[in-house]
């Protein structure tokens, strides 16, 4: 990962003098010291703006810095938004418009027309505020004091949409193979999506694959099954085939970083000369912050990867997901979240497994694979399709649970949930939206943050929450429909 940083650009103005300027720099310059120390990136006070070529500079260089994820404005005095229009036009990057003061407080005592001409952030606020609509720039304004908690959270939840948008911007995604055959919501418009979110979509042969996994040492794949010893328990005493998944990983892994490649997908359907389809492979390089899709599905692979990065630092719990089977006795509504192989370990509840078992699928040998259960815990599912024309984000709220059955025959890892606002309901919505059977479930990364990310790409956004009803849904995507048409 970059050592993203986001810049603090003050908006002010000559006319108060240089005594009031000197003033709010030196403000400027604590506030961001101060809240780079509690929020998760680094706040770099840049500039007081005072013309429309500082403000204009400012934007270009933010726009060109490879470290910079975004700007955080705010108007100390008042800033004539006329001389905004140029920057803010050509700006590239997530706009946070920070409405805040330096003061907590009115000063009783103090009050005068100079303490009013230095903070009158209310009054330039405002003016800020309305070229940010007149221009119909994607911003998030954030209202409060700069030194409570519940505004520094909204702001460090912000920066990591952000970081996520700059995942996107740079992000590759390696294809081994094709996608799985017949299957529809795998597909997509990847020039549009290029465009879009700035993703690099390709393919590279499987023979390629194999190639690289030939020219793996021994000595290479003795140091990774060290690895695999220190994270995992072994309950298998094939360690040939534990050996065959390293070598498949150590081969993976060489071409992803080769080619700048943040994630990656394969199908069972396409394993030329490979004995065994990877998953603890993809399972352990998952956990190293790659992203994955099954099937071929290169959309939820790039979305795993993207959502790992803006849940850095939390607790590591993003993973790829797919909805396989239902418990529906009244009362006890449950999805069980799993996937033939390829489930993240740090969604893991406990210490996970190394086992081997038979696939079922795909006509290759016995493949390695981590067995485990997921946490407890509030989370999302997500879901970016193609529905011609336009990229739609869906996400849903859940709340995961301990699976309420062992199912000691089911050798996978897997996880279940509780969906809003019930099974059934959401199931009807979610299949309304058009969501795939893939996705990304995330216990590090909000709602919210996912709908700033899709406000910065301008992707549709589609929430299902405890308040949604099929009727309301399907309303609010005529109506969305009809909006994007326009756009």
């Amino acid at each position: 990962m970059k050592q993203y940083q986001f810049w603090f650009v003050v908006g002010s103005q000559f006319l108060y003098g240089p005594e009031v300027l000197e003033t709010v720099a030196a403000r400027a310059a604590e506030m961001a010291e101060k809240l780079s120390a509690v929020l998760p990136y680094p706040l770099v006070y840049k500039v007081t703006a005072k013309t429309n070529q500082e403000i204009a500079d400012v934007v270009k260089e933010a726009n060109y810095d490879d470290f910079c994820a975004g700007i955080i404005t705010w108007c100390h005095t008042f800033s004539p938004s006329k001389m905004w229009i140029n920057g803010l036009a050509s700006l590239q990057k997530p706009w946070c418009h920070f409405a805040t003061q330096y003061n907590r407080e009115i000063p009783n005592e103090e009050i005068n027309m100079d303490f009013m001409n230095l903070n009158q952030a209310a009054h330039g606020d405002r003016e800020h505020g309305f070229i940010g609509a007149r221009l119909r720039k994607a911003r998030k304004v954030v209202a409060g004091y700069w030194q409570d908690e519940d505004v520094q959270r909204r702001i460090g939840d912000w920066m990591k949409a952000a970081v996520g948008v700059a995942v996107s911007k740079n992000m590759k995604v390696m294809r081994f193979g094709d996608n799985m055959r017949e299957v529809a919501v795998t597909e997509g418009d990847k020039v549009e999506v290029q465009t879009k979110l700035g993703w690099q979509v390709n393919t590279w042969a499987v023979g390629d694959l194999v190639k690289v996994m030939d020219a793996v040492t021994e000595a290479e794949i003795d140091g990774l099954l060290d690895t695999y010893k220190a994270s995992y328990d072994f309950a298998t005493d094939d360690l040939e085939t534990v050996r065959y998944q390293a070598r498949e990983e150590i081969a993976m892994k060489k071409m992803l970083d080769a080619e700048g490649c943040m994630a990656f997908s394969n199908t069972f359907q396409d394993l030329w000369g490979m004995k065994q389809l990877p998953g603890l492979a993809s399972q352990h390089l998952m956990a190293q912050g790659y992203g994955y899709g099954g099937e071929g599905d290169w959309k939820v692979s790039a979305m795993t990867a993207i959502m790992k990065a803006m849940g850095e630092n939390g607790n590591g719990a993003s993973a790829f997901m797919e909805d396989y089977t239902y418990h529906l006795v009244k009362g006890q509504e449950y999805s069980l979240g799993a996937h033939m192989l390829e489930v993240c370990p740090s969604v893991a509840a406990d210490r996970p497994r190394i086992e081997v078992h038979p696939l079922g699928i795909g006509g290759r040998e016995d493949p390695a694979r981590l067995v485990f259960e997921g946490k407890p815990g509030d989370a999302i599912v997500v879901s970016l399709i193609d529905i011609g024309g336009r990229l739609r984000l869906i996400c849903q709220d859940i709340h995961c649970v301990k699976p309420i059955l062992p199912m000691p025959n089911l050798p996978v890892a897997r996880v279940m949930w509780q969906a809003e606002p019930s099974l059934t309901t959401g199931v009807e919505c979610w299949i309304t939206a058009g969501g795939a059977h893939h996705t990304v479930l995330s216990y590090d990364v909000t709602a919210k943050q996912m709908k700033d990310w899709a406000n910065m790409l301008d992707i549709e956004f589609v929430h299902i929450t405890k308040d949604t009803t099929v009727e309301t849904l399907e309303h609010d995507l005529f109506l969305s429909d009809l909006a994007w048409k326009l756009k």
